[in-house]
């Protein structure tokens, strides 16, 4: 099931996805995390509603405004080599506000004074359907709502300027996240990271340092997670940071991030 969040004016609807253009109503739910904080979401998710037909502009972000945004750095063994970190004992997490959150096509804009070494970071994001709280990793999966394809977008300067990353990691109107929640897509299949073409990280989604279930057994003893909480799980080796000569993006750049079977996003750079 493919439930995803539609932008209809005057407001937004949570909807089931049926194909790339047509939708169901999910009545009563204003998006997708709307419906995953009722405990009946899965049910009321197959309540049959008004059938729309939608373009991929019309998506916003799967969950608008998770109350969580915790992200996984230095997750796969490649990029934690190219990046110049040792492999770490336990996640490094840092966290995500949701104003920079966008649809899974919208262009990203950012400010002329934000914009000099802009990059990309392709991610699996997982998506929390059922409270957790000090669970086991054996148990973890049961609080899984789904997963969904998200970028790390991210400003190098100010992320190593300190030693605390937030601040290059949370730029307003930055990272695409979309297209939908997909509920019966499991881990394994590939991600890939395009920039205006030409692939730049490709790496199964499975390769991870801390998997989806470690990383939910270990965040839900350090804080709750709610439904709509979203964890992105870390990037593969490809960012343009770590490449040399060193590249960034640029006003008019698009990045497509794709992992088969959870479907692209799309978003191109405007520097404003």
């Amino acid at each position: 099931m493919r439930l995803a969040t539609l932008r209809s004016a005057p407001a937004t609807v949570a909807v089931r996805i049926v194909d790339d253009s047509n939708a169901v109503v999910i009545p009563g739910f204003s998006d997708v995390g709307d419906l995953l904080r009722d405990p009946g979401w899965r049910e009321l998710a197959l309540v049959e509603g008004d059938a729309v037909s939608f373009v991929p502009t019309e998506l916003g972000p799967v969950v608008p405004r998770p109350e969580k945004i915790i992200c996984v750095g230095l997750n796969y063994a490649a990029h934690i080599a190219e990046m110049g970190h040792d492999r770490p004992d336990v996640p490094t997490l840092f966290v995500k506000f949701a104003d920079a959150l966008i649809g899974p096509n919208d262009d990203v804009e950012v400010a002329a004074a934000n914009a000099e070494t802009l990059d990309f970071e392709g991610e699996l994001a997982v998506v929390i359907g059922k409270r957790a709280h000090n669970v086991n990793e054996a148990d973890a999966a049961g609080h899984i709502a789904g997963y969904a394809v998200i970028n790390d977008y991210t400003q190098r300067h100010f992320q190593k300027r300190t030693q605390q990353w937030h601040q290059g990691k949370s730029l307003e109107n930055t990272a695409g996240f979309g297209p939908w929640l997909d509920t019966e897509w499991v881990p394994g299949p590939e991600l890939e990271t395009r920039l205006n073409g030409e692939v730049m990280q490709s790496a199964p989604t499975d390769d991870l340092v801390f998997s989806p279930e470690h990383l939910i057994a270990f965040i839900s003893r350090l804080y709750p997670l709610n439904p709509g909480d979203v964890i992105a799980t870390g990037t593969p080796a490809g960012v343009l940071h770590a490449r040399e000569p060193k590249r960034y993006l640029r006003d008019g750049d698009t990045v497509r991030v794709g992992i088969a079977g959870l479907g692209v996003i799309d978003n191109t750079t405007r520097v404003i």
